[in-house]
């Protein structure tokens, strides 16, 4: 079975950045995972909510609604805290991470670029490093042996993509995003992914800006090799699981 692990730093996030890919390769066959790191507690856009506590409630139902749209095999929302990722004990993380890879078992990891993608964001960008350390930990016995137990192996994924894009944001601070060496044809899912973002209500002073992004240059999702289980030469792709073998 082809497995896709896809790691964020918010609800919304596996809409806006992946939401595309994620039901491209689950309707083709492949069981798709999202971890989303923070419950989104932080956000500008409250959704009505007079607290913390009551906005990552609302927020976590919304990724649940998400989720089933693009019919993600399986979606996660961990308690680490929005808008302090970068304060958060790294090890922590990664250990969490890596015994997420370790059980789900993908074949190909996906996340953020350590810019932060086009917004930035920090906690993009740590969401990142986490994913990136976890890639590289997971398969090695001498990183994390106390999980590796109860059946409990280590797993070597055989790709680390980053999403990036053709284009940046001009009224945001400049972030440098890596080339795209991996470009997935969407077009027919364009639809869903919108619906799946505005599922997020609670960030609904985002949906027109969001939509009319998508509908000028959505009809691909864009993604940087970052990393592979065999060295060898950057080439185009279009297709993530190019050169992988099912398990």
């Amino acid at each position: 079975m082809r497995r896709l692990l896809c790691v964020t730093a918010h609800p919304d996030d596996e809409a806006g950045g992946f939401g595309g890919s994620l039901l491209r390769y689950k309707l083709s066959g492949v069981e798709t995972y999202v971890v989303c790191l923070t419950p989104g507690q932080a956000a500008t856009n409250r959704g009505g909510a007079t607290s913390g506590e009551e906005l990552a409630a609302m927020r976590r139902k919304e990724f649940a609604v998400s989720c089933e749209l693009l019919k993600v095999t399986c979606g996660e929302v961990l308690d680490y805290p929005d808008g302090g990722l970068e304060r958060v004990d790294y090890r922590t993380v990664v250990a969490e991470l890596t015994a997420r890879i370790r059980n789900i078992r993908p074949q190909v990891v996906l996340t953020f670029g350590p810019e932060g993608a086009i917004t930035g964001h920090t906690d993009h960008a740590m969401a990142s490093l986490y994913a990136t350390m976890a890639f590289h930990s997971a398969g090695r016995t001498d990183r994390f042996p106390e999980q590796l137990a109860d059946g409990v192996t280590p797993h070597r994924p055989r790709k680390l993509y980053y999403a990036t894009a053709l284009f940046t944001l001009p009224d945001r601070q400049p972030v440098a995003l890596a080339p795209a060496t991996a470009i997935i044809d969407i077009a027919e899912h364009v639809e869903t992914k919108i619906r799946a973002f505005r599922s997020h209500t609670s960030q609904t002073p985002l949906f027109p800006r969001f939509e009319a992004a998508v509908r000028a240059r959505g009809q691909s999702e864009f993604f940087h090799l970052a990393a592979a289980d065999t060295p060898r030469k950057m080439e185009n792709e279009t297709d993530l699981f190019a050169g992988v073998s099912e398990e």
